[in-house]
């Protein structure tokens, strides 16, 4: 019986490395799809805590995790062996140059080959520049004496998730499939659309690759449109999410985006820059994408700016400041702090010589981060502790904020996200 036949009769082993915000929920998918899944992670305290039925991440209940039958989280990648269809859903972060660091993907394609079966499939979904499949995973999996196309077959599916959102899930967001060859496309297509609504061929890996690539960087892009504008229009003496308001009411040609205190999420701060890095290869210059990611990156240093003019019309200086920043997720209503601003806002303060403080209801210590080493926990949300801070600075605009609370008690409010409504002498926008 062949890869295919095992598939539509649900007897492929599915193995998913990485499980974090992508490979976890994808996980949870396979398993409920009636399919035997193998979770891997180096994580031993999150392995663990799905072994006990408890989920680390907010939009996923631990009910969820102990309901199901077939999944089978472990530390111990021998049990690769087991599997005829592995997902990899590891990190692709940036390095200090903003380069791609392609480390995670690198290690695990090797531990793959190590333990590869023949006639099985291996599908790339980490985020990554167009030709990674080809040029950098297929050559580590060949180290293992099969030849891709022939005696394993490979593919790419860039990850669609979006944390927290209601609207959508893992399983009704379509999934873009390209292999390295026809066949390799067909049963990764074939796989994913036993478990998810809808499966979008293309015709190559690069393509699926590259897919990912133009969604985020048209976000990027814009994000820095709408960032870019807002210091003009501040400058000019009048809103930019007033004016966003109002060209809402086209009802063509227009997409809404809005500005922030900078980009977060694993995705848009790092795809354009791995976009940028492939194209000097080719000897080609991306200048839209750089310039929307220079703006993206320094807003910020713009916040910090309109914190410090604050502090000083009323006669204060940043240093030995007391600031309380308001949400450390990347986005409203989630536990997820990777790239989140709110990291470099503290970062930047503290140089500064200010005394920062956080509160976060969904976040309620700050992990050691690649980047970040910030040994802070959330404190409690109080008339008391509001009033004492010289001002507070609005990052991420949780819903179960008292945003009237949070503006009674408050001397001063550095709002980024327009989450005070509004104006006042306690308000500045930025």
């Amino acid at each position: 019986m062949n890869l295919k036949d095992n598939i539509l009769k649900r007897k492929s082993v599915v193995g998913i490395i990485g499980l974090g915000y992508v490979g976890l929920p994808l996980a949870m998918e396979f398993s409920r799809g009636g399919f035997k899944t193998f979770g891997f992670d180096v994580d031993e305290k999150k392995v663990n805590a799905l072994k006990n039925g408890t989920s680390y991440i907010k939009h996923i209940p631990s009910k969820d995790i102990k309901s199901l039958k077939n999944f089978l989280p472990t530390s111990n990648f021998i049990l690769l062996e087991k599997t005829d269809c592995v997902i990899i859903c590891v990190p692709t972060p940036l390095t200090q140059m903003k380069e791609p660091d392609m480390s995670f993907v690198v290690n695990t394609a090797r531990i793959i080959s190590k333990h590869l079966k023949k006639g099985s499939l291996v599908v790339l979904e980490s985020t990554t520049y167009p030709g990674t499949t080809d040029e950098v995973v297929k050559p580590i999996l060949e180290e293992s004496g099969y030849k891709a196309g022939r005696d394993f077959y490979l593919a790419f599916s860039p990850e669609r998730e979006d944390p927290g959102n209601k609207n959508f899930t893992t399983k009704t967001i379509p999934k873009v499939v390209g292999g390295i060859d026809k066949y390799s496309t067909e049963v990764a297509a074939l796989l994913y659309g036993s478990v998810i609504d809808k499966v979008v061929k293309v015709s190559s890996a690069k393509v699926a690759e590259s897919t990912k690539m133009l969604e985020n960087t048209f976000r990027a892009v814009n994000i820095a449109l709408v960032n870019e504008l807002k210091i003009l229009f501040d400058k000019m003496g009048f809103d930019i999410w007033e004016v966003i308001e109002a060209s809402k009411t086209k009802p063509f040609g227009f997409m809404p985006f809005y500005p922030g205190p900078g980009w977060g999420g694993h995705c848009i701060p790092i795809d354009p820059f791995y976009l940028s890095w492939k194209a000097r290869q080719y000897n080609s210059q991306t200048k839209f994408i750089e310039l929307a990611g220079e703006i993206n990156t320094r807003m910020p240093e713009y916040v910090v700016e309109k914190l410090q003019n604050a502090l000083n019309l009323k006669g204060l200086s940043v240093k030995n400041a007391k600031i309380l920043i308001l949400g450390m997720a990347y986005k409203k209503d989630s536990d997820d702090i990777r790239e989140s601003p709110s990291l470099e806002l503290i970062k930047i303060l503290e140089q500064k010589g200010a005394n920062v403080f956080y509160n976060d209801p969904y976040i309620p210590k700050i992990p050691s981060m690649r980047r970040h080493k910030l040994n802070k926990k959330s404190i409690t949300l109080s008339a008391g502790f509001l009033g004492s801070c010289d001002a507070v600075l609005i990052s991420t605009d949780h819903s179960v904020y008292d945003y009237n609370f949070i503006l009674k008690h408050s001397r001063i409010i550095i709002d980024t996200r327009n989450a005070v409504k509004g104006k006042g002498v306690k308000i500045i926008k930025a």
